[in-house]
């Protein structure tokens, strides 16, 4: 059962300020080491906002023993009414460049708080004057990154994470997401204007339209979740990559399927065929945008493979 902040004693504040600046800093530890590899620069900032919190967590220490002895009890913020509730970063892994800065931003705000409240209710001197300037200090931890960003992340460090950034999008995204739209959007052509062609009818198109593109979203998520688990690729959590994959096919094939809505078969028709090539020029502008492929050679790839699949579904529906 969480006990209330205003419930809480001198000792039990100076123990949970304690347990929290171990925290941080090990949050921050945290950040570090996952982004070492990819963002250098934003890693040696959190690990100078790691030193920081143990230093803060040093000054705590020395005056709880001043006053209380050696024994400080487990007092965690969970144990705590009003904390946040902090996801363990293995849980959050990848990690974006983005996330994590905005996580920090949060947990220098909560702690500031913390401290605010505390220095207030202790009646300690030395005690409240430690807080406060702990507060002062966390206040300062923004200007404090805003100094180590301008010393770590010079120009040519920034872009070097800015492509990192971008090669993590592409892999865990962009690509999942593209191979679920090509998919749909090709994939689909055949039996929808087969079916339409067949019976000349808008409402059996839309069914089998909605069939195929519901059924080849889920076909497709569950492909791409289980073709790796991302560990080796750097591909980002399975689960994401499949919801992302099913409904962008999803939503390719529903594109041209919707047109279908309308009664009339030849007015239905016309307008799916316009959303084809809407549809087919966006998967190359994506492929130019993400994939760094020529836009005529990705339109010329993309186009031929659906203007095929096209004419085969509107030869097959009227043999």
């Amino acid at each position: 059962m969480a006990k209330s902040f205003k419930d809480l004693s001198e000792q039990e504040i100076l123990a949970l300020a304690i347990s929290s600046e171990e925290t941080d800093a090990r949050i921050y530890a945290d950040f570090a080491a996952a982004l070492k590899a990819d963002y250098p620069g934003t890693a040696q900032i959190f690990k100078e906002m790691e030193a920081e919190e143990d230093e803060h967590r040093r000054k705590l220490l020395e005056e709880y023993r001043r006053r209380f002895g050696e024994h400080i009890p487990l007092i965690r913020r969970e144990d705590v009414k009003g904390f946040v509730h902090r996801k363990p970063v293995w849980l959050m892994r990848p990690l974006g460049i983005k996330t994590v800065r905005r996580q920090a931003e949060i947990m220098e705000t909560e702690t500031r708080r913390f401290y605010e409240r505390a220095a207030s209710k202790v009646s300690d001197v030395s005690t409240r004057e430690l807080l406060g300037d702990l507060a002062e200090a966390e206040r300062k931890h923004v200007t404090l990154a805003d100094n180590l960003q301008r010393e770590y992340l010079t120009p040519e460090v920034e872009a070097q994470e800015e492509k990192a950034h971008r090669r993590l999008l592409v892999l865990q995204i962009v690509q999942p997401g593209l191979a679920g739209l090509m998919d749909g959007s090709v994939s689909t052509l055949a039996p929808v204007f087969a079916a339409a062609f067949a019976t000349h009818s808008s409402h059996a198109a839309f069914v089998v339209g909605l069939a195929a593109s519901v059924g080849a979203g889920i076909s497709m998520a569950f492909a791409e979740a289980a073709s790796d688990d991302g560990s080796l690729t750097g591909r980002g959590k399975p689960l994401l990559r499949g919801i992302v994959c099913g409904l962008m096919t999803t939503a390719g094939g529903i594109g041209h399927t919707l047109p279908y809505l309308i009664p009339e078969f030849r007015t239905a028709t016309a307008i799916a065929v316009v959303i084809v090539a809407i549809e087919l020029l966006v998967i190359s502008w994506i492929r130019k945008r993400y994939m760094d492929t020529p836009f005529l050679r990705a339109a010329f790839q993309v186009i031929v493979g659906g203007v095929l699949v096209f004419l085969v579904g509107i030869w097959i529906g009227s043999s």
